[in-house]
């Protein structure tokens, strides 16, 4: 995986889930979103950043689920971003 953009982000991770993650992937892979890294950087700000995205991809709506991830999936893929 290329390296981010945000080096100091990227370096400056703060106690949390996310940073617990981030160190949890990186032996094992360097495959995992790189959006972790902004969410352990600013972890009391992401917060509201996170609720947000689970409540959108996952409460009811006119959409299931699963086409709202495959649309995500296609929106990144589109913008050379992994998903």
């Amino acid at each position: 995986m290329e390296v981010m953009f945000l080096p100091g982000v990227e370096n400056n991770p703060q106690p949390g889930p996310f940073a617990d993650s981030i160190r949890m992937m990186q032996p094992a892979s360097s495959e995992y979103p790189q959006i972790w890294h902004m969410f352990a950087f600013l972890p009391e700000a992401t917060t509201h950043l996170a609720r947000f995205t689970q409540e959108i991809m996952r409460e009811p709506g006119p959409l299931t689920p699963g086409l709202r991830e495959l649309i995500a999936a296609y929106t990144s893929a589109r913008n050379d971003c992994p998903f």
